[in-house]
């Protein structure tokens, strides 16, 4: 069972960011899913760790469109990205330390987080990008 599921709502009307949007969801809801099976700490620990390369790799995608096509929120979304980078390198390290688990807080947080970032700052961005022919 899925804790997010993509619908059109999430969409920005920019193909190749819905395409990572869509893979990051699905790397959640694996990692989700690996919770509920109760797979070991290592398994969930991998899963968490692709979470987080994957998650640097498209807001680097993300910023790289803002910068070659002069994006004008560009200082306030990188800041949103910082913020979140830094979150999860934090989670990561905390739940390599064994300093903490990967619960449903967890879940939730990621789940949240991609949601809200979609709907309330990544929507701000299509219209102008579209605008510039970005697809």
């Amino acid at each position: 069972m899925a804790i997010i599921e993509w619908t059109n709502e999430y969409s920005v009307g920019i193909q190749s960011i819905d395409q990572q949007h869509k893979i990051w969801i699905g790397l959640i809801n694996k990692l989700h899913d690996a919770m509920r099976k109760g797979e070991g700490k290592k398994i969930l620990s991998d899963i968490f760790e692709e979470i987080v390369a994957y998650t640097k790799t498209h807001l680097k995608n993300e910023e790289a469109l803002f910068d070659k096509y002069n994006y004008p929120d560009t200082a306030a979304h990188k800041m949103a990205h910082d913020k979140l980078t830094k979150q999860v390198s934090e989670q990561q390290q905390e739940i390599k330390e064994g300093k903490t688990l990967i619960t449903m807080e967890v879940m939730s947080f990621l789940k949240n987080w991609l949601i809200d970032h979609i709907q309330n700052t990544d929507k701000k961005y299509s219209a102008f990008l579209i605008s510039k022919g970005v697809k």
